[in-house]
């Protein structure tokens, strides 16, 4: 394997990503295939949290005839990117390791495996904690004259967006303490900066989530928990700053 010393062309790395998005295709595609065949359970296990705080008899509707299919076709995708997450992360690092020095590649593999682990760990985070507050504040705004009658197509959206934002936000940790390692940033740049970083979780926040509180919340709250995470890990596997010789601390 070349390190950063050794230039590659445009073309090669171009040549490169193509092949490894082509492996991840791939595996999307095989997870994709392999869920179809439990699509409805795979429904019914998304739609749990939101049936879980209905009205006891109400359920799901679909508007249009090919809603129900496309929307099975869709939770199958969703599932078959979680299948793959660990596939699709392992091909990421790999298109950054050419940049890497030998011994900094030696902790590729484990960053694969805990990037799989921070994402499904985030994802089960919104299925768990945020969906059942979410769904039932917003169907606290029903009355005896406005039913709510959730879809299929639009119950997919906003649960899959949701799922995939928070597994990807739950990477935070890894990917400071992987800068710090390497020297992009480091423990004092975390601290000195931990105001503006909670600034931008709720900014960021409002962006990813639905326009209401209480998931805005669950999201920010854990991303400041998790900045913390980030200067502990940056404090243990950071890159070390070299010690000064005794006639550098005199000058």
């Amino acid at each position: 394997m070349i390190g950063p010393e050794d230039k590659l062309p445009f073309t090669a790395h171009l040549e490169e990503l193509r092949n490894r998005l082509i492996k991840c295709f791939i595996a999307v595609g095989i997870g994709f295939v392999v869920s179809f065949g439990f699509k409805e359970r795979l429904f019914g296990i998304l739609v749990q949290p939101l049936l879980k705080v209905m009205e006891k008899g109400d359920t799901l509707i679909f508007t249009g005839l090919p809603e129900a299919f496309f929307t099975y076709l869709k939770v199958s995708l969703l599932s078959g990117i979680m299948l793959a997450s660990p596939m699709l992360f392992y091909q990421f690092w790999m298109f950054v390791a050419p940049g890497l020095y030998q011994k900094e590649r030696r902790v590729l593999i484990p960053i694969v495996i805990l990037s799989s682990v921070f994402f499904l760990t985030g994802s089960l985070f919104g299925y768990f904690v945020v969906f059942p507050y979410g769904f039932k504040f917003f169907l606290g705004f029903a009355t005896e004259t406005i039913k709510p009658l959730p879809s299929m197509k639009e119950y997919l959206s906003f649960s899959s967006k949701l799922l995939l934002a928070f597994g990807l936000v739950f990477e935070l940790p890894l990917v400071l303490t992987f800068l710090a390692r390497f020297g992009i940033v480091s423990v004092a740049f975390l601290k000195k900066n931990r105001k503006y970083a909670i600034l931008l979780f709720f900014v960021g926040a409002a962006i990813l989530t639905p326009p209401d509180v209480v998931t805005q919340i669950f999201m920010a709250l854990p991303l400041i928990v998790l900045y913390e995470i980030s200067i502990l890990g940056a404090k243990i596997f950071g890159k070390k700053a070299p010690e000064k010789t005794p006639e550098e601390s005199e000058a």
